[in-house]
């Protein structure tokens, strides 16, 4: 399933390139769709796992859907220990490879890096599974 995580990420850029996106709003789409489908993954009692692209006039949801109901973890303190300069966030440039996400990706630190890229993001369970949403 981690070969899921790319496929969903070249997915969603994509599609937004064929939307007409701008370039940061790309590369925000990106890593917020790697986080999202990454904790599915982590989290999911299936192999199913849906990701799904809205545009509005307002902007972009990402969605990911999955049959688990793990509690989603919140996004690391920065003052913790996740590895990250207090009060910084890693800008786009410093993540370069998928290793550098997954790192981040631990523990709730790669909803921390969510946390900053979207605008709002929220999750919903239900008795089918859990859905993870992220506003651009």
């Amino acid at each position: 399933m981690p070969g899921g995580v790319p496929e969903a990420r070249h997915r969603v850029q994509e599609a937004m390139r064929a939307w007409g996106e701008p370039a940061e709003r790309i590369e925000a789409a990106a890593l917020i769709v790697t986080e999202l489908v990454t904790n599915a993954v982590q989290h999911t009692s299936t192999r199913r796992i849906r990701c799904r692209l809205l545009r509005s006039t307002e902007g972009v949801r990402i969605c990911v859907w999955n049959r688990g109901r793990a509690r989603i973890p919140a996004p690391a303190s920065p003052a913790d220990s996740a590895g990250l300069p207090v009060g910084r966030v890693p800008a786009a440039a410093d993540l370069e490879d998928d290793e550098a996400l997954a790192r981040l990706s631990e523990d709730g630190r790669g909803l921390l890096l969510v946390d900053a890229l979207a605008a709002r993001w929220g999750t919903r369970a239900a008795l089918a599974g859990r859905l993870v949403w992220a506003d651009l």
